[in-house]
């Protein structure tokens, strides 16, 4: 997790203007007409920093999990959970400790001691700190090409979210990540069957018919790579119910006679 405030160099209690001269003056440096190409992942970050910033909404849901979490404590809070490496209620707090210190490898290495995708979070940490703490870890494993364990963690939590919301305003930059992952990153990551149980795992969550035939269309042609014409037929014909305009489903139509 990028430290937005650290990227445009204010404090965290800066206010809008602060936030917007911060933003200038460092924009100027990173131009490409004066630092180049090698500079545009840079000034990509520090964007993304003041577009967060900036935003009250999106700024008071970033700084939430920080302001709950983080605080002055009178010993080495730290060095107290990683000593109670049996104890899984101080590992899960030490996850997230380390992930909202920006020690991203070191909270990956706990979680994955503790079993990875088998540990339970949800049952030593708060709920709002369990969702912020899962939200964080998907992004750093996507970082590492961890896809898949991201993509889980990140279904899991628009799954949660729907049931009950919590963080409300921010859920539409989630869904947008997600959505990113599976189109851009997922399906070089997984198998040819995993990759349709991840497509049948976001019919789930209540995104968007247009978004549901996108992604039943390539289970669709997935399927019909595997051999199983008969299995990609329904689900084609639910897609074109979904939608009927649906883009590049041709050569799929025919092939599958729908």
């Amino acid at each position: 997790m990028e430290n937005y405030y650290s990227l445009l160099a204010v404090k965290q209690n800066a206010s809008t203007q602060e936030i917007k001269r911060a933003f200038r003056e460092k924009a100027k440096r990173l131009h490409p007409d004066i630092a180049g190409k090698t500079a545009e992942e840079a000034m990509r970050k520090l964007l993304t920093a003041y577009e967060v910033l900036s935003d009250r909404d999106r700024r008071y849901e970033y700084d939430r999990a920080y302001g709950r979490f983080i605080k002055k404590v009178d010993f080495d809070y730290r060095s107290w959970l990683r000593e109670r490496a049996n104890d899984p209620s101080s590992q899960a707090k030490l996850v997230f400790f380390e992930l909202l210190h920006l020690e991203e490898d070191a909270a990956i290495a706990v979680w994955d001691r503790n079993g990875g995708m088998d540990f339970g979070m949800e049952r030593y940490l708060d709920r709002e700190d369990w969702m912020d703490c899962v939200y964080i870890l998907a992004e750093e494993l996507d970082k590492r090409e961890r896809c898949y364990e991201a993509f889980i963690l990140l279904t899991t939590l628009v799954r949660e979210e729907r049931r009950q919301p919590y963080f409300k305003h921010f859920i539409d930059e989630i869904e947008s990540y997600l959505k990113e992952l599976v189109r851009l990153r997922l399906k070089s990551r997984v198998d040819a069957g995993t990759w349709v149980k991840c497509m049948e795992t976001l019919l789930g969550l209540g995104f968007s018919p247009r978004d549901e035939a996108r992604w039943m269309r390539s289970m669709a042609e997935t399927l019909l790579k595997m051999g199983d014409a008969l299995g990609a037929e329904p689900i084609m014909r639910e897609a074109l119910k979904r939608d009927p305009t649906l883009s590049n489903a041709a050569g799929l139509r025919r092939k599958l006679k729908v």
